[in-house]
C-alpha cells in the first residue's frame, strides 16, 4: 500500500538553499535518529543506499538493534554526461526513468536499453563486494527502513522503494538527511513514512552543499560501516 497522507510524510525544517547541518554521514545519521526516534527492532531490515547511505545508516542500525546492508541500485548515466542521471536500475531489474530529462537530452531508445543493460550488470558485479548485498533476505510481514546521505532526484532511491514494496513487506519507511521539495514529495508517497530534517524549498539543489565533509568514500569506509552491523 502506498501513502499518499501528507502526515506521514515528516520534515523537521524547511530552507530556501543549501546550509551546511552536518559534519559528514555520521552526523547526519545521528541527528536524523534523534529526529525519527526509531525504537529497537531486531527484525526490521535496514538498507543503505552505496555508498553514502551505509556510513549513516550505522546510527539506524545501533537505534534499531538490527543488521546494515547495502541496496543494490545504481544511477543510469546520461551518455554525454555520465555525472547526470536519466534514471535508476535495481539488481532485480526494477528501474525507474526520468522521461523529461531522456527527452531534453535526445537520449535514443537504443541507448537506454544499451545503458540498462550495462548498468545492470555492474549492479549484479557490485552486489558480490559488499556483504549482505544480494540475493535480498525474506521481506514479508518484516519493517523495512531505506536511508540514503540526500535526495537530488530521488530515482535510486525509488527504483530501490519498489524493488523492496514488491516483496511484502509489513511497512517500508524513508529516512534522508536533506531533500529538495518535488523530490521528498515523489518519495514520500510510495513509503509509508518518510522522514526528513532539511527540506530546501527553491533553488538549485546539491547533497554535497548541506555537508562539511561530503568525501567521496572508499570500498574500505563502506566495508567497515558494514562488518560494525552485519
Amino acid at each position: 500500500m502506498r501513502s499518499e497522507d501528507p502526515s506521514r510524510l515528516h520534515i523537521r525544517m524547511h530552507v530556501d538553499g543549501p546550509v551546511a547541518l552536518f559534519t559528514d554521514r555520521a552526523d547526519a545519521g545521528r541527528q536524523l535518529v534523534d529526529y525519527v526516534r526509531p525504537g529497537q527492532d531486531p527484525e526490521a531490515v535496514l538498507f543503505g543506499l552505496p555508498r553514502g547511505g551505509l556510513p549513516l545508516g550505522v546510527a539506524f542500525a545501533e537505534a534499531l538493534d538490527c543488521g546494515l546492508r547495502p541496496v543494490p541500485v545504481r544511477k543510469l548515466p546520461i551518455p554525454s554526461d555520465p555525472e547526470m542521471g536519466f534514471g535508476a536500475i535495481t539488481a532485480d531489474g526494477t528501474v525507474r526513468l526520468n522521461e523529461r530529462t531522456i527527452q531534453a537530452f535526445g537520449i535514443t531508445a537504443a541507448q537506454v536499453r544499451e545503458v540498462i543493460a550495462r548498468v545492470r550488470a555492474e549492479v549484479e558485479r557490485r552486489a558480490d563486494v559488499y556483504p549482505g548485498g544480494w540475493p535480498l533476505p525474506p521481506l514479508s510481514g518484516r519493517n523495512v527502513w531505506l536511508v540514503d546521505d540526500g535526495l537530488a532526484t530521488g530515482l535510486s532511491l525509488l527504483a530501490a522503494a519498489e524493488m523492496l514494496r514488491a516483496r511484502s513487506p509489513a511497512s517500508l519507511r524513508v529516512a534522508v538527511p536533506c531533500a529538495p521539495d518535488d523530490s521528498l514529495a515523489r518519495v514520500a508517497r510510495e513509503a509509508d513514512e518518510t522522514w526528513c530534517l532539511a527540506a530546501q524549498k527553491k533553488g538549485p539543489f546539491a547533497v554535497a552543499a548541506f555537508y562539511n565533509d561530503f568525501h567521496g568514500l572508499a570500498d574500505q569506509e563502506v566495508l567497515d560501516a558494514l562488518s560494525r552491523h552485519p
